[in-house]
């Protein structure tokens, strides 16, 4: 006898629930969809597959113009007329399968711009889905309108827009952040509040700036499919290896020249007790890869709370460097160094902490157990999955 149906009817009121998740950002959407699968849900997937990340959709929008011949002429139709050919095109492979986008019990978008397309497209987009579905739910989830103008207005003790309050990151570079402040996407932003039924949190970086908000149902954390991750415990003979994955899109962002810098410095005393793997812009498979053999990730410097690919680093075992700030420990009741090592946009104080691990290799074996525990008790995919039912039905 199947189990999986009763399963899910007893995870929340409704029964076997049709849902549609639209938009993909580090796996996020595939791992949830692989708890509410196993909760005995039907769960459809459509992304444009996160750029160059390629992660799986059941539906693919392909992104289209942006290499060659055809990104520059893209560019001067957009300088000329203000029209996106790809914002077009995705808008228009949507529509051709609209049919496809009806009639689920819940739709959940990634972002408030999940698509990545022109406000005026997605709008149109959302709108639709908002018209032919029962409920529409919204993750605030990478860079949007509330956590960028919080961001902006120097609320978090530091945060992404520190690099470019310190001049490192033009305007231009950090444009793709800077844009959720211009008009049309705080239009966007009203737009979807509007029409949603609630607004998730996915990590503590998203959820302190939306505190109040009345269209806010809390925060629920990413789901991880540990089933898929093999723990990898640290074997303290070997050499310390370390990972450092650089999107050079996000270079400053993520405070990469801080580890790179400290890299150097520890490279120069150590080199004999530590092997450094750097990889940049790689697909998401051949990344996880590349970080199987390392023991300490270096993830991002100015984040309170982990992202996904630490989480994933996590689950394997990896002693990762990333977000942990106080909020973080409050929240989950932990002590500074037990589950990951908090990332501060400080030269000294990062080589200090990689040269204490690389010293006494019995920490990182405990740091990663725990953190593998903490995966398991605080992000299993099954477990996250109850939740966002649990949040769904109830509104």
């Amino acid at each position: 006898m199947n189990f999986l149906p009763l399963l899910g009817v007893l995870c929340g009121k409704k029964g076997n629930m049709k849902i549609l998740l639209v938009g993909e950002y580090s796996r996020l959407h595939n791992s949830l969809k692989e708890g509410l699968q196993a909760l005995g849900h039907e769960v459809t997937l459509v992304s444009t597959g996160d750029e160059f990340k390629n992660y799986p959709s059941d539906m693919l929008l392909k992104r289209k113009y942006d290499s060659g011949i055809s990104k520059k002429v893209k560019v001067g139709l957009f300088k000329i007329f203000g029209k996106d050919i790809s914002s077009i095109s995705l808008k228009r492979q949507f529509f051709q399968q609209k049919e496809k986008f009806k009639n689920f019990d819940v739709v959940q978008l990634i972002n408030e711009s999940p698509l990545g397309i022109q406000p005026q497209h997605e709008k149109e987009i959302i709108s639709f889905l908002s018209h032919n579905n029962a409920e529409l739910f919204l993750l605030s989830c990478g860079t949007d309108y509330t956590s960028v103008k919080y961001a902006f207005e120097k609320k978090f003790r530091y945060s992404i827009f520190t690099p470019f309050f310190e001049g490192k990151i033009s305007e231009k570079t950090f444009f793709p952040a800077l844009k959720y402040l211009m008009p049309e996407y705080k239009e966007l932003h009203d737009f979807v509040f509007e029409k949603v039924d609630g607004v998730i949190a996915s990590d503590l970086d998203y959820h302190i700036p939306l505190l109040g908000n009345k269209k806010y149902l809390g925060l629920i954390a990413n789901p991880i499919n540990t089933e898929k991750l093999n723990f990898n415990p640290f074997a303290s003979e070997e050499k310390v290896i370390i990972f450092h994955g650089i999107n050079r899109a996000n270079y400053f962002k993520k405070g990469n020249d801080y580890f790179e810098t400290a890299l150097k410095k520890l490279q120069q005393q150590y080199s004999s007790k530590m092997e450094v793997i750097t990889v940049e812009n790689v697909p998401y498979s051949e990344y996880i890869e590349k970080y199987n053999s390392a023991h300490i990730l270096l993830d991002q410097v100015f984040a309170y709370d982990q992202g996904y690919n630490a989480l994933e680093a996590m689950a394997k075992g990896k002693v990762v460097f990333t977000g942990a700030e106080k909020e973080f420990l409050e929240h989950y009741n932990l002590k500074e160094d037990e589950v990951c090592i908090n990332a501060l946009p400080d030269v000294d104080y990062l080589v200090q902490k990689m040269e204490d691990l690389i010293l006494n290799p019995k920490k990182l074996q405990t740091i990663s157990k725990n953190a593998r525990a903490f995966i398991e008790r605080e992000h299993h995919y099954i477990s996250i999955a109850k939740k966002y039912l649990e949040v769904w039905n109830s509104n």
